[in-house]
């Protein structure tokens, strides 16, 4: 029994030994076209398999690679971010602290105002007791 010459518009394969002996098992007694055939699509789907097996393997490593540069861009971000807020806050702590040392001096100096024209307001009355003594006739 000799092989046929395969079809020029079949693509050549290679048939591996599993397949050879599987198709040769399950159909024994059927033409050695058929079985040349299905051998050939057998291992067709078997490469295209593993050919999507690996790019489907490659591009989850890829993903996996860009999830992390993404993840540690993401991070590099928010430290950034938060570096400058906190330059943020301490600005804002400094103007609230200076805003409230500014109140403080402002209510400090109404104060001393105030003693001192309660000051002036009693060496007033006390001058003018003072004068009016000095200046009252004699009894």
């Amino acid at each position: 029994m000799t092989e046929p010459t395969p079809n020029t518009e079949t693509a050549i394969v290679e048939v591996t030994p599993q397949t050879d002996a599987l198709v040769e098992k399950e159909m024994a007694g059927e033409s050695d076209d058929l079985k040349r055939e299905t051998k050939a699509l057998i291992d067709a789907l078997k490469k295209r398999a593993q050919a999507e097996a690996a790019a489907a393997t490659e591009t989850a490593q890829s993903v996996g690679t860009m999830t992390r540069d993404a993840y540690l861009d993401a991070v590099r971000k928010a430290r950034e971010t938060l570096e400058q807020n906190q330059l943020l806050f301490e600005r804002d702590r400094i103007e609230y602290s200076m805003k409230l040392i500014q109140m403080e001096a402002e209510k400090n100096w109404e104060s001393i105002l105030n003693e001192v024209k309660e000051w002036g307001d009693r060496l007033s009355e006390a001058a003018k007791a003072a004068w009016e003594k000095l200046t009252a006739p004699r009894e």
